[in-house]
């Protein structure tokens, strides 16, 4: 075996026997500061150095004099090793503390300053996705409020139209037990017309809460849009006829979709009652469709005047009723944002835009393959 080769044994069987030393080491301090860690690390390292020269230098008897000042470059090599280790296991630590000290005032005040001073590339990361998971919770904290704002405003608004039509109802019908109408017959049916809009307000109710709460169940089924829409057109025929308004939308292309019948005929009809409603008579509520690169738009266009532009990111939430102009004679708001919720079931979107003259509701929907 050559010189060289026996010289690499002997410093290799002294470097593994420090850093075994060392790696019991690491082990014994894995729960202190990180400075003590990279402290024990530059220890090994010149060690595991000191070690295999150590080792070298018996197997090669070499003099006291050799010996004893290759020790002390080593040596010296170690203080600086270790010095170094020290004051990067101190910056790190210090920069450790800061970043624990601004996560700790996240806590309490909800949101994430990182610290200035340079830090090392982890902590810096660390700091960058902390910040970002402030400005998430930010944003969820405001969706809350928005929406408990939201649910408050429901809550009156509910309240107020079911006291309304159950007041009628009771006087109707101490009315009829007193024997004092003359009409009997003209109570009956402002009786059943007044059980049909808190029908319509509970029916509207648990639709929403089914869509809150992802328990609408869908059953897509490959349909034409003109048939969807000459149904919806269908239902709403009476009541534009009652409000003088014309409805415009033979003109619909065949164009197929997926999507549950039931549920987007119940949407279209939502837009034509709330768009006939806001029509003033002589006014005309026009449907119409077109295809746009991978989607299917179904635009529903009222002469309702427009809708005030600071309203406009409101309308589609749960109890939006606007300004009194908009105001419906019954419901309580609901009828958009369940539209909204059934198109975003079927992987779509809504949205309004005033146009001249009126609104228009447009729902974009996923083109089928």
């Amino acid at each position: 075996m050559s010189d060289l080769l026996l010289i690499a044994l002997y410093a290799l069987l002294g470097a593994v026997a420090a850093g075994l030393l060392g790696a019991l080491a690491l082990r014994m301090v894995r729960r202190r500061s990180v400075a003590v860690s990279l402290a024990v690390v530059a220890t090994v390292a010149v060690a595991a150095m000191l070690a295999g020269t150590l080792t070298v230098a018996r197997a090669m008897f070499l003099s006291s004099h050799d010996l004893a000042v290759v020790t002390t470059v080593v040596a010296m090599a170690a203080v600086v090793s270790l010095c170094a280790a020290l004051l990067l296991g101190r910056h790190v630590v210090l920069r450790c503390r800061e970043l624990v000290s601004a996560a700790r005032e996240f806590g309490e005040r909800g949101t994430f300053t990182p610290p200035a001073a340079p830090a090392p590339a982890e902590l810096v990361a660390l700091s960058r996705e902390l910040a970002l998971t402030g400005e998430r919770l930010a944003a969820s904290r405001e969706r809350e409020r928005a929406l408990e704002t939201s649910r408050r405003e429901l809550v009156a608004w509910i309240s107020h139209d079911l006291r309304t039509p159950l007041a009628g109802l009771r006087a109707m019908s101490e009315a009829l037990e007193d024997g004092v109408v003359a009409d009997p017959a003209r109570y009956h049916r402002q009786m059943r017309t007044e059980v049909e809009r808190l029908n319509s307000m509970v029916t509207d109710l648990f639709e929403l809460s089914r869509i809150h709460a992802g328990a609408l169940s869908l059953s897509p089924t490959r349909t034409s849009l003109h048939d969807l829409v000459g149904d919806a057109l269908a239902g709403a025929d009476a009541l534009a006829r009652r409000h003088g308004v014309r409805l415009a939308g033979d003109g619909v292309e065949p164009l197929p979709v997926e999507v549950d019948g039931k549920e987007m005929t119940r949407v279209l009809s939502n837009l034509l009652v709330n768009a006939i409603r806001h029509t003033p008579a002589e006014g005309t509520v026009a449907i119409a469709a077109e295809r746009r690169a991978d989607a299917v738009v179904l635009s529903v266009t009222d002469a309702c005047g427009g809708i005030p532009e600071e309203d406009l990111p409101r309308v589609f939430d749960t109890g939006w009723r606007g300004s009194r102009a908009r105001t419906p004679p019954s419901g309580a708001g609901l009828g958009l944002a369940i539209v909204r919720g059934i198109v975003e079931a079927h992987s779509g979107h809504a949205d309004v835009r005033n146009v001249p003259g009126g609104c228009r509701f447009e729902l974009t929907l996923p083109a089928p393959a």
